[in-house]
C-alpha cells in the first residue's frame, strides 16, 4: 500500500477541514470550537506550536490529524479523520503511530486525546498503541467528548 504523510501546506490548508466536517456530520455535529480551528489552521494550530499532517494514498489526500500544542511537554491528537471511502485499509494505525513518533520528536512526555465511546473502533485503536483512560475534565472544549485518553511518552 503506497500511504506517505507530508506536513501542512498554505496550497491544502483546506483538507483538514472538508475531512474533518466529512466525519463530524455523520457523527456528531460542527462545534464552534471545531469551525474555529478548522477554518484558521494556521492562526488556530500551526502559529500556537501545533503540527498538522495529511495521508496521502493513491496520490489523493484521504486523512488528516493534527497535534495541538497543550504546554512544553503535552500535545493533544486531534482532528483526526479518514475519508469514508479509505475506511479499513489501516490508515488510523499508521496515523496512531506516527502521531506518537512526531509527539516524541516535539519532546511530548504526554500525549492526550478526547474522543466518544460511541466511536468503538477508534476507542479500541487507542488502546492498542497504549492509550488509557482518564478522568474527563469538566472544561472539556467538545461537547460530544465523553472521553479523555492519555499516553505517556
Amino acid at each position: 500500500m503506497d500511504i506517505n504523510i507530508i506536513p501542512f501546506s498554505e496550497e491544502n490548508k483546506n483538507f483538514v477541514k472538508t475531512l474533518n466536517y466529512e466525519w463530524l456530520q455523520k457523527y456528531f455535529t460542527v462545534e464552534l470550537h471545531d469551525e474555529l480551528q478548522l477554518s484558521n489552521p494556521q492562526e488556530e494550530i500551526i502559529d500556537k506550536g501545533g503540527t498538522i499532517f495529511y495521508v496521502i494514498y493513491n496520490n489523493e489526500i484521504v486523512g488528516t490529524y493534527t497535534l495541538l500544542k497543550i504546554n512544553e511537554s503535552e500535545y493533544e491528537l486531534a482532528k483526526m479523520a479518514v475519508t469514508e471511502h479509505c475506511k479499513g485499509l489501516g490508515i488510523g494505525k499508521i496515523m496512531v503511530q506516527h502521531s506518537i513518533n512526531e509527539a516524541v520528536k516535539l519532546q511530548a512526555k504526554m500525549l492526550s486525546l478526547y474522543s466518544n465511546t460511541t466511536l468503538e473502533s477508534a476507542i479500541h485503536l487507542y488502546r492498542k498503541y497504549g492509550f488509557e483512560e482518564v478522568p474527563l475534565p469538566a472544561d472539556v472544549h467538545y461537547k460530544r467528548a465523553n472521553i479523555k485518553m492519555e499516553k505517556k511518552l
